[in-house]
């Protein structure tokens, strides 16, 4: 078995091909997510109780604060485009947070039986994972 040496040049390259993954990633979170946030901030009640059949065992506010919730995580998500030193642990408790309400959110639709919210969550947590998990390594 032989161990393969990369080049600094290869290294860098590859550093390069996952911090623009990361970026992708991130981005498509909180396009997400501010979406989401928002039409919890702006629908009526009914209409996201047809939509989403959990808002009708929980109180609006929560709803709303939910909505609130996500929507400040989305822009915490990308919070290092302003400041990098500054931004980054924001970044790592922005995805922290946004992994415990998606996983949250799974069990709840799972067990409301929802499979096509509970799908999304899945792949939710797939794309919040690898950036919680490199950006956190990227900030020791």
């Amino acid at each position: 078995m032989t161990s393969q040496v990369l080049t600094p040049a290869r290294s860098r390259l590859n550093a390069s091909r996952r911090n623009l993954t990361l970026w992708t990633l991130q981005g498509w979170l909180a396009m997400f997510f501010v979406a989401a946030g928002y039409a919890k901030l702006s629908e009526p009640m009914t209409n996201l109780v047809e939509l989403m059949r959990w808002p009708a065992f929980v109180a609006d506010e929560m709803v709303r604060g939910l909505g609130l919730a996500e929507i400040i995580l989305a822009v915490l998500i990308l919070a290092p485009l302003a400041s990098w030193k500054h931004g980054r642990p924001l970044l790592v408790v922005a995805a922290a947070g946004l992994l415990a309400l998606e996983v949250a959110m799974l069990a709840i639709h799972t067990y409301g039986l929802n499979v096509g919210p509970a799908v999304t969550n899945v792949v939710l947590i797939a794309m919040t994972a690898p950036v919680l998990w490199m950006r956190a390594r990227e900030t020791r």
